[in-house]
Order: C-alpha cells, then structure tokens, then sequence
C-alpha cells in the first residue's frame, strides 16, 4: 500500500537510480502518471515529459483496443493490434475519421500540458515510461509499439503496482519493467494507494511546467 503518488514514485525512483539507466529521459502517462514520474526525474536528473495516447476502441465496442494514436517526443504515431482487427473483420481504413479525431484530441492535451515547450528528445535515450499503475495494460502496449518507432536506445515500463498478468502481456513490449508490487487478487490500481485523488489537468501542466516540461528536471545525465 502506498501513501499516495509521490511516495509511489519516490521509491520507484529509488529502484530505478539502482539501474543506472544511460540517457534517461522520463515520460509520464497523463493523468496519474505525472506526480509518480516527478521525483523519478528529479532522482535521474532527467528530462520529464507525457506521453500522450489514445485508444481506438472497436466500434460498438469502446473498451476493446483494436489500436491507439501515440504522441511522443512531438512525433505522432497510430498502431493497430492485428488480431483485433481480424477478429472484427476491419482494417486500418475504417478507423480513418477516428484517427483524426484522437489526433486532435492529444493535440489539445500538448497544448495545455505542454504548453509552448518543446518535447523532450528520445533518439539515443533510455525512455522510462511511467504510470501510477497497470490494470490490463492494453492501451499502453499500443503507446509502447508507437513508441518504438521514435527511436529510443531502450524503454523501460515502471510502475508501482500492476496486475501480474498484464505484465506479462506487456513482456514482448517492453523487456524491462521495474513494477513494486503485483498483488494477488488485483482489484484496481486506487485499491493499492491511501490516497489515490485523481489528478487535474492543472494539476498536471503545474507539474510539468515546474520540472521544465520537456525540458527536464535537471540536467541529463551522461
């Protein structure tokens, strides 16, 4: 049980230092991931910044990935699951309009959390991908893949808590995942926190504004 998500993400931060990743730089998954990846960046003297995604639900059937539109390091990404698609008979051509509707919907999200900052870079780096926590995983496993296309030396998924089943369908995604606690039964990811207040959009462009935003919250290592 974590007091709240500071704690969470100071003694991930903790494990993290331990690793001595290469060229950190910390991206956030909004809205909760944002106050656990502040004192991981501070810790690293990495650059923080978000990484914005959007699920593309199945028509008729929202809750069920069929892919997502990833932001990251001021590229956009859109990737499918294949086997969603398959399953439901569509291709990537019937997700045109809602394509272009996640587009502006984390183009809005750049803009207030950002600002008018410039995204961190990631060629070269070692991203570390944060969150406040993993229930089934399946939208980030599509951040991921959009993820690696941008280029990054490697990516790291770390989180306090998580239901041992979506790490394990997170593996082939992400090799390396630096996770607290995964308690048996996982009933949700606020059942593992004290507090566990959901972050404002405020809340978040303070944090990021306050770290430097893509800037970072220190000065990069190495």
């Amino acid at each position: 049980m974590f007091a709240d998500r500071t704690a969470a993400g100071e003694a991930l931060a903790r494990r993290l230092a331990a690793l001595a990743p290469a060229h950190p730089v910390v991206l956030a998954l909004p809205r909760g991931g944002v106050p656990v990846a502040v004192p991981i960046a501070r810790r690293l003297g990495a650059p923080l910044d978000v990484l914005l995604v959007r699920k593309l639900g199945l028509p008729g059937q929202e809750e069920l990935a069929a892919g997502a539109v990833v932001e990251a390091g001021g590229t956009v990404e859109t990737v499918f699951n294949p086997d969603v698609l398959a399953m439901a008979g569509l291709g990537e051509g019937d997700f045109v309009a809602a394509i272009a509707a996640k587009a502006k919907e984390i183009a809005a999200r750049r803009v207030r959390f950002r600002g008018g900052r410039p995204p961190a870079a990631l060629a070269g780096r070692t991203a570390i991908v944060v969150d406040d926590g993993i229930a089934t995983g399946a939208t980030l496993r599509a951040a991921l893949r959009g993820l690696a296309r941008l280029g990054p030396a490697e990516v790291i998924v770390a989180v306090p808590v998580a239901a041992a089943e979506a790490l394990a369908a997170l593996a082939p995604d992400a090799p390396r995942i630096v996770c607290l606690s995964t308690p048996r039964p996982f009933l949700a990811v606020g059942a593992h926190y004290r507090d566990f207040t959901q972050v404002a959009d405020d809340t978040v462009a303070a944090l990021l504004a306050d770290a430097g935003g893509g800037g970072g919250a220190g000065a990069p290592r190495g």
